[in-house]
């Protein structure tokens, strides 16, 4: 069967964060798809600097989280930072959730997560830096390469790539997760 993947991002989010899961996904014979606010092109983060430009293949107003089987959430500090604050990337992220959809988010991808609700008894990972954050949100964080609840796949930086991408893939396989945790 095939599978459809979203990758929901704006200008500022960490290169290798889409570029990497999504090369990983791919290989696997996976459609993805680079989702952001507006069309045209995006600018990626890398070594601290402004990098490539990448296409957007659809909107966030044009979406739905029924067309895809799984949502990719990749870092960077003003990437989720400006989705945090889109009503429209939050009600498509909540969509992934009620429908038990794999959703994976790295690095700080979980503060987009946090303002859409969805993390509260989750045990997750992040970069550290947002740690505190996702605590007072109601999760329970933990310092692991790449965490797995229920199909929510969640990495720190990345260095957890290669461990991040493996798991993606697997909860993609899987499908549909009920959610299991308190």
């Amino acid at each position: 069967m095939e599978k459809k993947i979203a990758i929901v991002a704006t200008n500022g989010f960490e290169e290798s964060e889409l570029t990497s899961p999504k090369k990983a996904m791919e290989a696997e014979g996976f459609t993805v798809e680079i989702v952001s606010e507006k069309s045209g092109t995006i600018k990626s983060w890398s070594d601290g600097n402004w990098s490539n430009d990448y296409l957007v293949d659809k909107t966030l107003d044009s979406v739905s989280a029924k067309d895809y089987n799984a949502l990719v959430l990749p870092g960077g500090v003003i990437n989720p930072d400006k989705l945090r604050r889109n009503e429209d990337a939050l009600l498509f992220i909540r969509d992934f959730f009620k429908q038990e959809k794999p959703v994976a988010a790295i690095c700080h991808a979980p503060w987009t997560l946090i303002s859409a609700d969805v993390v509260k008894g989750r045990k997750m990972t992040s970069f550290e830096s947002i740690k505190d954050d996702l605590i007072n949100a109601g999760a329970n964080w933990v310092d692991e390469e790449v965490v797995v609840d229920s199909g929510f796949v969640t990495s720190r930086n990345p260095d957890d790539l290669p461990a991040f991408n493996s798991k993606l893939i697997e909860e993609i396989k899987e499908g549909k997760h009920k959610e299991q945790h308190a």
